[in-house]
């Protein structure tokens, strides 16, 4: 049987429907924090659960669209290492929760705490290390500054994902049945 490449039907169809979903959370739900560009979001919990449910591909997709079509729609351009930083996040989340098998109805407090020691991983690398040394290689942007930002959308995105995205995994391995727990009827 030959093998497709690419990505399914179901991968891209929940891509589109993400990324919109990212950017209006990104966009309208968002309560500023006192530092400059920098807001307490939902769109990285809603984010988490792609990246669990879907994988790294449609996690990385997801962040970089939606996070992209907020910045032009907001701001009138990209501000890409943010948005590079997003996907990288959406990525690295995907292949931590995708070894972890947290989708499959068996999500246990091992598990959880697991998916969270991997998002705040992630979060340390996109928002404290890439996006602010992109922002001072590319942008020439005040070091003090961007770290200043990336350190504190570090900590809301952990409290965000480690809360809301928490609960979205519980909530949605609510509706999956548990692997093996279906028995044949004698």
């Amino acid at each position: 049987m030959k093998q497709r490449k690419g990505l399914s039907t179901r991968s891209v169809v929940a891509t589109g429907i993400g990324a919109a979903v990212f950017l209006i959370l990104f966009k309208f739900v968002a309560i500023p924090t006192g530092i400059p560009n920098t807001q307490i979001n939902v769109a990285e919990a809603w984010l988490s659960l792609l990246a669990a449910i879907f994988g790294p591909i449609v996690g990385g997709l997801v962040a970089f669209l939606g996070h992209a079509l907020n910045d032009a729609i907001s701001y009138g351009s990209v501000w890409w290492t943010w948005v590079i930083a997003d996907a990288l996040f959406g990525v690295i989340l995907g292949l931590a929760v995708k070894k972890m098998n947290l989708i499959n109805g068996d999500l246990t407090t091992k598990k959880l705490v697991g998916f969270n020691v991997w998002q705040l991983v992630a979060n340390l690398i996109a928002w404290s290390v890439i996006a602010p040394l992109g922002d001072v290689l590319i942008y020439s942007e005040p070091a003090s500054k961007v770290f200043l930002q990336g350190f504190v959308s570090t900590g809301i995105n952990f409290v965000s994902v480690g809360i809301l995205g928490s609960l979205l995994l519980v909530a949605y391995n609510k509706t999956q049945v548990k692997q093996g727990s279906l028995k044949e009827k004698d």
